[in-house]
């Protein structure tokens, strides 16, 4: 009958009456609703948490970000003046980090972004630079990359200056004691002298101009100095010519030094070495006769020895022994040592510097020349 009735139902008003009176099917679908509408508000809520968390962390983020590629750097001219060191081996994060350290840049990500920028990473030169503190990093680089914003000591050494002579005007220019020059010329191991040197230094310490930074050592400046002899000996070829002579390379360096302190002008130089050979080779034996050498002995400083001061017992006194002295007796520049490998040709056993005044030196094959140059000598106040 039930059946009936809700056939009789569905045909007439029941249509109605089922959808408004059927809890079961009714409610269902309201619960349906709710569920809907709580669907879609779940996923907004989500969105807009969602949103807060991304645009929080996206400002954050740009924060720490600007951070990272914008590092901290100084404005302005900088504060008080310091003196920086680039040292040896070091590349330009290690600068960056010390530059930092010392408070000359805000960071070292700003000074390493600076240098990089400029493509000049791998530019840096070991050296004292003087720098402000607080400075913007980009100016820091250009210091540091500029050549002439380095602190150097500036050291004149003259070519033929013995090596007393030499630590008397380092200790004068470089203002160390001169015992330390003394001292660090002892230590002969660390100064890189060649083998042939015999462990002297004499004749080694090339003389030349040199930049010095201010915290450098004794030991330091002897060191660079013999450095740029070596540079010099390889330039010419010192072992090759020498071998070539007949001579060991402290031999032809020992003649270059006598040429040294002998000659008044570098062109005479070639013809002076070509005397020194005439009489090294010459036979019967002849003696060198250098007054240069007899004064080296007496640690005096003329041209001419006495006829006493030729008496002295000593292996520089040329005019008692043959051959050479043992070693050098100044310390001779590019000039003497070029004429040491490449004397001049002739017959020349003599020379006597004429005219003190002009420094001019003549030359002489026999005896009776050299006794007229002799007394062109004494005519011109020799």
């Amino acid at each position: 009958m039930d059946f009936l009735l809700g056939a009789e139902d569905d045909d007439g008003r029941g249509g109605r009456r089922t959808r408004g009176s059927g809890k079961r099917g009714g409610g269902g679908r309201r619960r349906r609703r709710r569920r809907n509408r709580g669907g879609l508000l779940a996923p907004l809520l989500a969105f807009i948490i969602l949103a807060g968390i991304i645009g929080g962390g996206g400002y954050y983020g740009y924060r720490w970000a600007n951070d990272a590629l914008v590092p901290d750097d100084y404005t302005g001219q900088g504060t008080e003046e310091i003196v920086f060191e680039v040292k040896e081996g070091q590349i330009a994060s290690d600068v960056a980090q010390e530059l930092e350290r010392q408070g000359v840049v805000a960071s070292a990500r700003a000074f390493t972004n600076a240098i990089g920028s400029a493509g000049k990473s791998a530019a840096l030169q070991p050296g004292t630079y003087k720098v402000r503190k607080q400075m913007p990093a980009a100016d820091v680089v250009k210091l540091l990359l500029d050549p002439k914003q380095r602190v150097l000591t500036k050291v004149r050494l003259a070519e033929g200056l013995r090596l007393s002579d030499t630590y008397t005007k380092l200790a004068e220019q470089t203002g160390l004691d001169r015992k330390k020059f003394e001292a660090a010329a002892k230590n002969t191991d660390k100064l890189d002298l060649p083998a042939y040197a015999r462990g002297k230094l004499e004749g080694y310490a090339f003389p030349a101009t040199y930049d010095f930074p201010p915290k450098a050592t004794a030991g330091d400046i002897l060191s660079r100095m013999v450095q740029r002899f070596h540079q010099a000996a390889e330039k010419v070829d010192l072992e090759g010519g020498a071998k070539s002579l007949g001579h060991t390379p402290h031999e032809i360096i020992t003649i270059a030094s006598i040429i040294q302190a002998e000659a008044g002008r570098h062109e005479d130089m070639p013809k002076i070495a070509r005397v020194i050979y005439n009489r090294l080779n010459r036979k019967p034996p002849m003696t060198l006769s250098m007054d240069s050498t007899v004064m080296y002995a007496w640690k005096r400083y003329r041209t001419t020895a006495t006829h006493a001061e030729l008496e002295i017992k000593s292996p520089y006194n040329t005019y008692k022994n043959l051959g050479l002295p043992p070693g050098p007796i100044t310390n001779p520049g590019d000039h003497a040592i070029e004429a040491a490998l490449n004397p001049a040709k002739g017959t020349w056993l003599f020379f006597v510097a004429t005219d003190p005044k002009s420094n001019i030196t003549e030359f002489a094959t026999t005896e009776a020349e050299f006794q007229s140059l002799e007394a062109k000598l004494r005519r011109n106040g020799g």
